[in-house]
């Protein structure tokens, strides 16, 4: 069987769809198959749990998948940092490239292997590579019957009863519908589905100084005031070939598309000068793709082809690639001109065919317009690589959405908690601490004009409170829905804290349906119980080790 043929099969769903019925009961209903979907599902039946899942498309893992973004992670993290489960699946990634790829002899040495040596990332990897280990780890769920997994399937009705959900309607591609009861809802969804559907009290956008008391935070609240989001693509670079895209329907708008933002860009979208998220002033950014057969040349500045590559072909036998693959996830191509919830049907098409639009723009200006070292201008040999993100267009399954609906949390984490300038050597502990996680509070141009606000953020904990809404029982935040603002949702957004704060929704979830009590009973009176219970699975709740 050839690579890709053997990739794909990887893709076609190890874990089968179970039949369709038109009713259904379990315990536990996880909305979103993304990375906090997963952890749910497998905190959930860990604990005893009849678990269903459901996922818009048919891919699970969200942004290491089907949104085809390698992980932004803590620099720690390769030793502490994160739960277990997500350790398992790093380890099990590293171990899927030496049980089924020709690597040189010298990556298989490397224990810390990086397959794509990406800089922004100590495991650069490939999406179905994501996909294959994801399914993997939730087969003997779905063997027991204790897990079915939907897919492309979304929630379209809810039935509410006062404080509590009773049950979900859920329609796939078909049109089929299916109505499924449970004792408890974790919305693991991009875009927090579940919270309109069922009356939950949510935020979205930039809240007010006054209302969140941040410094960074605009004097007056605005909803509508969104991280952009991002279409990501996979390319290769075939030297003396040409594979130039049709000139995208949009490329006269995108390519002479200058933003109107406060501080001001530096110019136009398409380019390699952009504003440096830290100081805000013009920096230079150099696109330089690896040749078949060539060492990575020194570059002048930060080179684009690097940051995400995710295969370096040094890493692997001679012949078995025609060059490196990279994804495109930069500032260039994201997209700022709308958001694509809570707005009508006809404005979120508008705005996902924008974003597509962006990014095959940038594609097909790398292919013909962009500087390169040589003089020339344009990469004609850049590949789209389709089957790298299972897609007929080339893009990925869903867009990379930072900011989705949040959650009126019994707790809201504030910038005032997490950020460096606020605080004197340490973020603010939380006595009911599920997790940890570090990232920079890096909020990206926004919707509402905004330049990037990016600043640096301490190691930081994951409080209980952050998942649970302030009315409804028995529904639960499982990855960037939680209690967060605007500032602070750009630190919690990234890929091993969204799989923390859905395992431990998935976990409090099996908690509390073994003890016959609420999760806010579990936070008010036997939050010390679930911490210890937490902790014999692998969580981490502090810091304690860092330095050590």
């Amino acid at each position: 069987m050839q690579r890709r043929e053997f990739l794909a099969s990887c893709g076609a769903l190890a874990i089968a769809a179970p039949s369709w019925a038109a009713e259904a009961t379990v315990d536990v209903v996880i909305v979103g198959g993304g990375l906090g979907g997963c952890a749910a599902a497998l905190a959930a039946t860990r604990g005893g749990a009849r678990v269903m899942m459901t996922e818009p498309t048919d891919w699970i893992g969200g942004q290491l998948t089907q949104q085809a973004v390698p992980p932004d992670e803590n620099r720690w993290i390769e030793t502490f940092g994160c739960t277990q489960n997500y350790r398992r699946f790093r380890n099990a990634v590293r171990d899927y490239y030496r049980t089924h790829y020709p690597l040189s002899m010298a990556a298989r040495e490397v224990a810390n292997l990086n397959p794509g040596n990406g800089t922004v990332s100590r495991l650069c990897h490939e999406p179905r590579v994501a996909l294959a280990v994801l399914h993997a780890m939730l087969a003997p769920m779905v063997s027991n019957g204790r897990l079915k997994v939907l897919f492309n399937t979304q929630p379209v009705r809810a039935d509410v009863d006062h404080d509590r959900i009773r049950a979900v309607t859920f329609k796939n591609t078909d049109g089929r519908e299916q109505v499924v009861t449970a004792r408890y809802f974790v919305d693991a969804s991009e875009l927090g589905d579940l919270l309109p559907l069922t009356g939950t009290e949510y935020v979205t956008g930039a809240e007010s100084q006054a209302d969140t008391g941040e410094a960074h935070a605009p004097s007056k609240a605005n909803p509508s005031n969104l991280q952009a989001f991002t279409w990501c693509f996979a390319v290769d670079h075939v030297a003396g070939e040409d594979y130039t895209i049709e000139r995208p329907a949009e490329y006269d708008f995108w390519s002479q598309y200058a933003p109107e933002l406060t501080p001001p860009w530096p110019g136009r979208w398409l380019s390699l000068t952009y504003s440096h998220p830290r100081t805000l002033q013009p920096r230079e950014l150099s696109f330089l793709p690896t040749t078949k057969g060539q060492a990575d040349a020194p570059t002048p500045s930060l080179n684009l082809w690097k940051y995400r590559r995710i295969i370096d072909v040094k890493n692997f036998e001679p012949d078995h690639y025609d060059g490196d693959v990279t994804i495109v996830n930069w500032p260039q191509n994201d997209y700022r001109l709308g958001s694509i919830f809570d707005v009508s049907a006809e404005e979120r098409e508008r705005h996902l065919n924008g974003a597509r639009q962006l990014s095959l723009s940038l594609l097909y200006w790398l292919q013909t317009e962009a500087p390169r070292p040589d003089g020339k201008q344009g990469w004609p040999g850049l590949r789209l690589r389709k089957d790298i993100v299972g897609t007929d267009d080339g893009l990925a399954k869903f867009p990379y959405v930072r900011e989705s609906r949040r959650i009126q949390a019994e707790f809201t984490v504030l910038e005032q908690h997490i950020a460096a300038h606020a605080r004197q050597g340490a973020a603010q502990p939380f006595d009911d601490s599920v997790g940890i996680g570090h990232y920079g509070l890096d909020l990206h141009p926004s919707t509402g004009g905004d330049n990037y606000i990016d600043m640096e953020c301490l190691p930081f904990q994951i409080p209980l409170g952050a998942l649970l809404p302030r009315r409804l029982e028995n529904l639960l935040a499982g990855c960037k829905n939680i209690g967060t603002t605007h500032i602070t949702n750009g630190s919690y957004r990234l890929h091993p804290v969204e799989w923390n704060i859905g395992e431990a929704a998935g976990a409090l979830a099996a908690y509390c349906l073994a003890r016959s009590e609420p999760p806010r009973h579990v936070r008010q009176r036997m939050l010390r119980d679930f911490q210890t219970s937490l902790l014999q699975q692998g969580f981490e709740l502090d810091w304690s080790r860092l330095g050590k």
